[in-house]
Formats: C-alpha cells, sequence, structure tokens
C-alpha cells in the first residue's frame, strides 16, 4: 500500500518529500507541498496509479522518480538514497522509446551493458525477457516500425526497464497509442510481469478502467498548484485477471473513481 505518512511495517522504496516546482524562479508554482511515498514489499511488490487532469503533473512525479528532472523544492528519496546518476530508474513512455538502430536484444540487454556485464551473460538474460514478454522470434529484428508493430515496441521497452531495475518500474501512459485488442492484452502481460518480478510499478493513465483493473493504489492530483487530494484504495483481489472486471465491486469502484475525478477537477 502507498501511504502519506510512514507506515512502521515496510521501509519505503520511493519518497517524495515537500516537493515544489517552478519555472520563474519562485515567483509561480506550478507544482507546491507535494508529498508522496510508496512502500517497499518485497515478495509481493505494489501498483500504484495516478491520475489527474491534463497538466496537472502526473508526467513530471515520474521524471522525478526516475531522476530526469529535479524539482525547485524538496526532495527525492530511491531506495533510501537521493536520486542521482547511479540509482536512476528506467521509465516506459507513450512514445517507442527503443533505439531504432540496435536490435531487439540488444535493446532489451542495454541496461545491463551500462552495468558492465559481459555480452554473453546480459545476452542470456534479455532473451528470458524477450521470452517472457513474447518476442521470441523477433530479437534479431531492428526495434523500429513496420518491423514491430506498436504492441511489440512496448514490449521491448517493458522488457528493457524490468531487465535493468527489477524492484521499480516507472510507466507514462504506455497503452495510450495502442488500439484496444493490443492494449487488453497489454494489460494482462503486465499483470503478468507484476506478478513475477514483485515490482514497485508506478503507472499514469488517463483511463479509469485500466487504473481500477491495474491498481493497488490509485492517487489523483489536482491542476496547480499540483497536488495529491484523493487516495482511493482497490480493495480487488491481489493477483487479477479479466473477469475481475465483470464484478459488481469493480464497476463500484470506477464511479468511485469517476466521482472523485470530478471533485479533483472542481477544485481551485
Amino acid at each position: 500500500m502507498s501511504k502519506e505518512a510512514g507506515d512502521p511495517r515496510y521501509d519505503d522504496i520511493i519518497q517524495l518529500k515537500n516537493i515544489g516546482q517552478s519555472y520563474d524562479g519562485g515567483k509561480t508554482f506550478i507544482i507546491k507541498g507535494l508529498d508522496f511515498v510508496v512502500d517497499d514489499k518485497p515478495e509481493q511488490g505494489q501498483f500504484v496509479v495516478i491520475l489527474g487532469m491534463s497538466g496537472s503533473g502526473k508526467s513530471t512525479i515520474l521524471r522525478y522518480i526516475a531522476g530526469l528532472q529535479k524539482p525547485s523544492e524538496g526532495e527525492v528519496i530511491i531506495q533510501g538514497k537521493p536520486v542521482d546518476d547511479s540509482n536512476r530508474v528506467s521509465m516506459v513512455f507513450q512514445q517507442y522509446s527503443s533505439l531504432p538502430w540496435m536490435t531487439v536484444l540488444d535493446n532489451v540487454a542495454l541496461g545491463l551493458r551500462f552495468k558492465g556485464m559481459d555480452r554473453k551473460a546480459r545476452n542470456e538474460k534479455a532473451m528470458e525477457m524477450i521470452e517472457m514478454v513474447g518476442l521470441v522470434g523477433h530479437e534479431r529484428k531492428y526495434a523500429q516500425y513496420p518491423s514491430l508493430s506498436g504492441g511489440q515496441l512496448q514490449r521491448v521497452a517493458i522488457a528493457r526497464s524490468i531487465l535493468a531495475n527489477p524492484d521499480i518500474l516507472l510507466m507514462d501512459e504506455p497503452f495510450g497509442a495502442l488500439d484496444i485488442r493490443t492494449r487488453l492484452q497489454m494489460q494482462e502481460l503486465l499483470l503478468d510481469i507484476w506478478n513475477k518480478f514483485h515490482s514497485t510499478v508506478i503507472f499514469v493513465t488517463h483511463d479509469i478502467r485500466e487504473a481500477v483493473y491495474l491498481g493497488d493504489e490509485i492517487y489523483i492530483m489536482k491542476s496547480q498548484p499540483s497536488r495529491f487530494v484523493e487516495r482511493i484504495h482497490v480493495d480487488l483481489p491481489l493477483h487479477r485477471d479479466k473477469l475481475v472486471k465483470r464484478e459488481p465491486r469493480y464497476e463500484e469502484l470506477v464511479r468511485e473513481v469517476e466521482d472523485a475525478m470530478l471533485r479533483v477537477a472542481d477544485m481551485k
């Protein structure tokens, strides 16, 4: 479970403390007083979803955690250390982020290459992930369209991110550009990966039904100055399949989140 105050049962894997973001030297803050703490739950993991209106700062939160952006104020701590080049976290974007001049195999193994692992060992581990995400037979193809479909390119990005750091997976609307059939397939794949690696997943989406299906905890951000103002615990079974979407409780939670989003949209 994510939290806003410390839970003595768990250590923290991610901490954002009193975050502020200004682009005009402090005259105006688009994010102010934001706190966000995520517990480390070994052998279980958790799935945290962030919702909010466009421009509320959802993607910015992920960039802080990934070490791609520094806030104007506050601290970002990952696994007990301030975020820096030594503990950056990979991120899966909506736009395809694979390197098109490299093969699928080399893309998936890229994080291990940066860590200094020899080619044979990293390729063996990369092939294990390639098999898991259903890309066996494509490993020698270049990671670009049309050699691979959009769904296949996102599978490459997910495999690369998990192999680089299985503890934390950051995902910024990763399925937003996919057709509905592929999107549903990717949701199932993501749950399978999460169940295997017990990762801490921080997932940004605009899709409320997707948020309820995937998430353990849903956080909703208000617009500028942005901060988290709603938190909804998803009390569905920890291990889910698509049959959960037929349950009355799933539909109740979807309505609950919709109502919360409307409340937040009216906040000043």
